[in-house]
């Protein structure tokens, strides 16, 4: 079973709700599953800390959920144009995975909301990918051919998945269309790579 972490960080429900649809095209594929992890909130109070499991949602990443997985699909917020820096944060403090090439040669993928068409996407998930380019992973996009990705007015991109949240509006169906490409996309990749090295 390739074991397909999606990890992501969402402060008002759209990453989160867009990495669900993502887990769902993970799990269309035979031989896949989609472990689905947060990362928690960052504080400018030296003293504060978040308790080890969140009130709700998703569980913490943990370490053995990077070393396990097949594929990694990273979902961020904009935030002026790049990801939220819990994720940068979360990225900082596993230098030991880059140094060891934990993700090495695994299928990776990223998809993002903002809260308009002109709220950083494309940039944010270009951002998000120069951390798992440094990890050595193997990056997977949302083709034009065989999708709408050309007459979609909402969320999503060929580098990624993604949601125009406005005023907490819902996923729509192409921007939910994209994240099942996704998903299923990094999926089938993770299976056909399986234990080889590139």
């Amino acid at each position: 079973m390739s074991k397909i972490l999606v990890l992501y960080y969402s402060r008002h429900g759209s990453v989160s709700a867009l990495a669900h649809e993502v887990a769902v095209g993970v799990e269309s594929v035979a031989g896949a599953e989609a472990t689905l992890r947060t990362v928690p909130p960052v504080s400018t109070v030296a003293e504060s800390t978040e308790p080890s499991i969140p009130e709700h949602g998703d569980i913490y990443v943990s370490a053995e959920d990077l070393q396990t997985c097949s594929g990694l699909i990273l979902g961020s917020p904009c935030r002026f144009g790049t990801m939220a820096a819990p994720l940068k944060y979360f990225f900082d403090q596993h230098t030991s995975d880059w140094l060891n090439g934990t993700l090495k040669d695994k299928a990776a993928a990223v998809f993002t909301s903002s809260s308009s068409h002109n709220g950083g996407q494309e940039s944010t998930l270009l951002g998000m990918m120069l951390p798992l380019i440094h990890h050595g992973m193997v990056l997977i996009g949302i083709p034009f051919a065989g999708t709408t990705l050309g007459q979609t007015d909402g969320g999503g991109s060929p580098y990624g998945a993604g949601h125009i949240d406005g005023q907490g509006s819902p996923l729509t169906e192409s921007e939910k269309a994209f994240a099942h490409v996704l998903g299923r996309r990094v999926a089938n990749c993770a299976i056909q790579i399986g234990g080889s090295s590139l």
